[in-house]
């Protein structure tokens, strides 16, 4: 499978078209809602764990293992209209529920990346920790529970798409698009 930014040359990519979703239906039968509503900024950080040693020759020699990759959400104002969010909470401060908190499913879309059929590079990770690292804000303002991320689990490629009303497919690697 072969992927190309989808843009002209010269042009930039958005940043609208880099997504991170949450599942909040079931592993067979996932429900993706868009994490990031009202974030101004927010980055996956990719640490590869590198080291560099230098051997009795002089000569310098790297490695480097798979990233562990994270990603943070912050504010993350409280919205009724968003079902990761709200699971994410209930989770968290209804249930405090760490173990579900490490064990869920997040799927990061690459829209601007496309195959040779026009569908986006997409990679699921269904063991990912979702940590809230607060609850509250400035008073007069809203209310806000800044989320970080840490993506985990068997990584599984694919593609994704999203349709007119917002819902997310996402099709591993080796199986017939919808």
């Amino acid at each position: 499978m072969s992927f190309k930014f989808k843009t002209p040359a010269g042009q930039t990519v958005e940043r609208k078209l880099y997504l991170c979703c949450g599942n909040y239906g079931t592993a067979e039968a996932p429900q993706w809602g868009k994490l990031g509503k009202r974030v101004e900024e927010s980055a996956a950080e990719m640490d590869w764990g590198e080291e560099s040693k230098q051997d009795i020759l002089g000569d310098t020699h790297s490695t480097m293992k798979k990233p562990v990759i994270s990603q943070t959400f912050d504010p993350c104002e409280l919205d009724a209209g968003d079902q990761y969010q709200q699971r994410v909470w209930e989770l968290a401060v209804v249930d405090q529920d760490a173990p579900a908190l490490c064990n869920q499913d997040l799927l990061r879309i690459h829209l601007y990346a496309v195959d040779e059929k026009g569908n986006a590079f997409a990679e699921r990770y269904p063991s990912s920790m979702v940590k809230p690292a607060s609850l509250g804000g400035a008073g007069g303002g809203a209310l806000t529970m800044p989320i970080n991320v840490t993506f985990g689990g068997t990584r599984e490629t694919g593609t994704a798409s999203v349709a007119e009303d917002g819902t997310i497919t996402f099709t591993p690697k080796g199986e017939a698009e919808p």
